[in-house]
């Protein structure tokens, strides 16, 4: 594109703020992305140590951008809904109101390269002084597709399980240091479910239950993948979902809910809800809502007071979690005047230099310095879920991935909403993502 060529000169020259010294005339750029609209709590603070939550935090390292920046660029926030983002994100190509920088999953970016709506950013960002050694090699893949680098990745974000220990102690199901005992295999969680049901007349695991939920299916995948089985082979050529590993875990899934001990009305807020008033002893959610949830359990106003955090338990052969990231990129548009560009990737440089703040949510660092940083060791629980990274899986840099989570959903959701059996889903699902997949190609 040849405003990115005029840019080269531009960005060869910078502080070592990362904001580039080489004066220009002022840019506002257009950010967009989900996390939720905290305006009202967050507009005007620009001190990121006053920042909490995945909200307050991207809210305020704006703020702190648009206040600090050297070359007069202004950051305009448009929030949207998460379960619209992408449909709206790529509607913004046919209006051509293409957004300067939007926040992306590794699970869509393949998509969205693939179709030429991204703009290449490795040597752009290599010119902004942006060290991509730093990043921690599943973070580097997440943003690379055929071999090029289209994103700055901003945390690894997985399934973790959420943990009220005075419920589990209540249920005798805590360690002589008082430590609450996960289950070491699929029957065990069982046994413990109906110990934490009878002892306490509480829910056992809360998790979004729900047509729309996505939690469970991510428990599925991460269950087929303790088993050491796929949900889509490795070359991306065809799914394995209906297998025996795949009918062990939707068989210990539906005993679950059959046994009890969660609760398929639950939405995701139903769910939050339920473990934060003290009505769950094991809440199935990711990374993100730590920060929040230590927060709560300090403040002494919820029933959840003593909260810990754990890996997902190893219930079959080998550990293993659903990961995903959000990374930020740069979608193309020929209308972008070079000084908005220059501004896109001085935002990024600035993202990637504020890692540390990001990873304050409960998110997982993607730059190994910060890792390695006494400041992220201290942060709280993070010692309790450290492994998580090193377990946490994806599904191959397809085309589809959400079309793909749609089908698996609607098929996988059937066997505790409408009792449908574990095999004829899976044979349904493996339908439906094989015909996806078979598209795409």
């Amino acid at each position: 594109m040849g405003y990115q060529k005029k840019l080269y000169a531009l960005l060869s020259v910078t502080l070592l703020s990362g904001i580039f010294a080489l004066p220009s005339a002022a840019a506002d750029i257009k950010l967009f992305r989900f996390f939720g609209d905290c305006a009202n709590d967050f507009g005007t603070v620009t001190d990121i140590a006053k920042a909490t939550g995945e909200c307050g935090i991207i809210q305020v390292l704006t703020n702190k951008f648009n206040a600090e920046n050297k070359i007069g660029a202004k950051v305009t926030t448009q929030t949207v809904d998460w379960n619209a983002y992408y449909d709206l994100l790529s509607a913004t190509y046919t209006t051509n109101n293409i957004p300067d920088v939007a926040v992306m999953h590794r699970s869509v970016l393949p998509n969205f390269a693939s179709r030429g709506l991204l703009t290449p950013l490795g040597a752009d960002l290599t010119n902004a002084g942006v060290d991509m050694k730093d990043w921690v090699p599943v973070a580097r893949d997440a943003v690379t597709v055929d071999g090029k680098v289209y994103a700055i990745p901003f945390d690894v974000h997985a399934l973790l399980v959420h943990v009220n220990v005075d419920l589990m102690k209540q249920a005798g199901l805590v360690d002589a240091d008082g430590k609450p005992i996960m289950p070491k295999s699929a029957e065990e969680l069982i046994e413990q479910g109906k110990k934490f049901k009878a002892a306490t007349g509480k829910t056992y695991i809360a998790t979004e239950a729900n047509s729309s939920s996505a939690m469970m299916l991510r428990f599925f995948d991460s269950l087929v993948w303790q088993q050491g089985s796929d949900v889509i082979a490795v070359d991306g050529k065809a799914s394995t979902i209906d297998t025996p590993q795949g009918l062990k875990a939707a068989e210990l899934i539906k005993s679950i809910f059959a046994e009890g001990l969660s609760n398929k009305a639950f939405d995701y807020a139903g769910a939050e809800q339920a473990f934060l008033n003290g009505e769950a002893g094991l809440l199935l959610n990711g990374t993100w809502p730590v920060d929040n949830y230590d927060t709560q359990a300090k403040s002494g106003k919820v029933g959840l007071k003593n909260y810990v955090v754990t890996n997902l338990p190893k219930l079959f052969d080998k550990d293993a979690t659903w990961g995903d990231d959000h990374e930020w990129t740069i979608p193309v548009n020929a209308n972008r005047t070079p000084e908005q560009y220059q501004a896109a990737v001085a935002f990024l440089k600035f993202l990637n230099d504020n890692n540390f703040e990001w990873s304050r949510t409960g998110h997982l660092s993607v730059r190994q310095s910060v890792i390695d940083s006494e400041a992220f060791k201290a942060l709280p629980h993070r010692s309790e879920y450290a492994a998580t990274a090193q377990a946490a899986h994806a599904l191959p840099q397809i085309q589809g991935q959400r079309a793909i989570q749609d089908a698996m959903l609607s098929e996988l959701n059937a066997i505790w909403l409408t009792d449908t059996d574990p095999k004829a889903a899976l044979g349904q699902m493996q339908a439906r993502v094989d015909q996806i997949i078979k598209r795409g190609k």
